[in-house]
């Protein structure tokens, strides 16, 4: 054992997290036997997916018919899709048919569908568990591919809502040949072929409208082929329905994510310091299409196992607990940070009074 991980602050932080774990997870107990459906888990999850799944094809078949606005039926979408998101999160941990192989992948490849933005969920197991070992080092390649770590600016602005563009300005940065050619490669492996259709055709909706404003301004239309038009016709409503939403979801997602999580300079394997609490009010209109996710997540880092909508039930108690423990809420000096944690002596010192107690 390292002098690190041995140090009275490192031993306190244990204590600290062994009590918010406990506390939680005796709320989810009674949670249980307070509400008996929600020991029915694979259920429960195969409903919520179904639900999703109804809500996203009835939106856009209330838009294509004409009964729905287009910016109605994206917000709807993004929201739907944001389930979908908390239900692959949850499976990726075996939460549902965790013993019945053909459902538990059937539930990964419909939320697959779901979110075509994402990478492939059988690999993105891999790398969330391996979140869950490393958090806030330069191994936690998942945080780190959404931007964590990463100071704020233009680049990451670029990055933070484009899976793509994240690895193009990655393969930009990287140093030689060699290295550009393992970042495409590994891009083709994880988004191919659903993220890769993605974000193809949402780059051919952004060109074509842009060049056609760019004609407009200038006084010369395009004039495009019938083929053409027909073509982004079906573009442009795969972009309200599917394409669109999963933008919105996926920017509101790694924006809440990658600013709640802690990089660079945290004690390894220490709980306390992965995450912060982010629920600042005005951040509600993001955390709409990630499933409050900046005040939830958190609560996961320490209780691993309870599936998503048993996690929102215990917000209240988790949030007292965490917070009597020192986790952080909105501790918004972290964008100016590049999501260091930089233990302010205020806190050291709170530390060190707790562990004399």
């Amino acid at each position: 054992m390292d002098g690190t991980s041995a140090s009275p602050q490192r031993h306190n932080a244990v204590l600290r997290s062994a009590h918010i774990r406990e506390v939680v997870l005796a709320k989810g107990v009674e949670l249980r036997e307070r509400y008996p459906i929600l020991r029915h888990q694979d259920a429960l999850g195969a409903g919520i997916l179904a639900f999703a799944l109804a809500g996203m094809i009835g939106s856009a078949a209330l838009y294509i018919t004409g009964h729905m606005a287009w910016w109605v039926c994206l917000l709807l979408n993004a929201f739907f899709a944001s389930l979908t998101h908390e239900l692959e999160h949850d499976l990726i941990h075996s939460m549902y048919f965790r013993k019945q192989r053909v459902p538990h992948n059937l539930m990964m490849g419909l939320v697959w569908l779901a979110r075509p933005s994402t990478i492939n969920p059988w690999i993105r197991r891999h790398l969330h568990l391996n979140h869950h070992k490393v958090s806030g080092t330069e191994a936690d390649m998942e945080e780190r591919a959404i931007t964590n770590g990463e100071p704020w600016g233009l680049a990451r602005l670029l990055m933070v809502g484009d899976n793509v563009m994240s690895a193009f300005i990655r393969m930009l940065r990287a140093k030689t040949w060699a290295h550009k050619l393992s970042i495409l490669k590994r891009v083709v492996k994880v988004y191919a072929p659903l993220a890769l259709l993605h974000w193809g055709a949402w780059y051919v909706f952004l060109g074509f409208h842009a060049a056609n404003g760019i004609g407009y301004v200038l006084g010369a239309p395009i004039e495009w082929s019938a083929t053409t038009l027909s073509v982004m016709q079906v573009v442009d409503i795969a972009v309200v329905v599917i394409i669109g939403p999963n933008v919105l979801r996926t920017f509101c997602l790694h924006f809440i994510s990658s600013n709640m999580h802690y990089y660079g300079d945290i004690e390894p394997g220490n709980v306390m310091q992965q995450c912060q609490v982010l629920n600042p009010w005005w951040l509600w209109p993001l955390q709409a299409f990630c499933f409050n996710f900046g005040s939830s997540h958190g609560i996961h880092h320490f209780v691993v196992k309870e599936p998503f909508y048993i996690r929102q039930m215990t917000v209240p108690v988790a949030h007292k607990v965490m917070r009597d423990m020192g986790v952080r809420f909105n501790d918004f000096g972290t964008f100016g940070r590049a999501n260091r944690f930089v233990r302010r002596d205020a806190v050291v010192q709170e530390e060190v009074r707790t562990v004399r107690a």
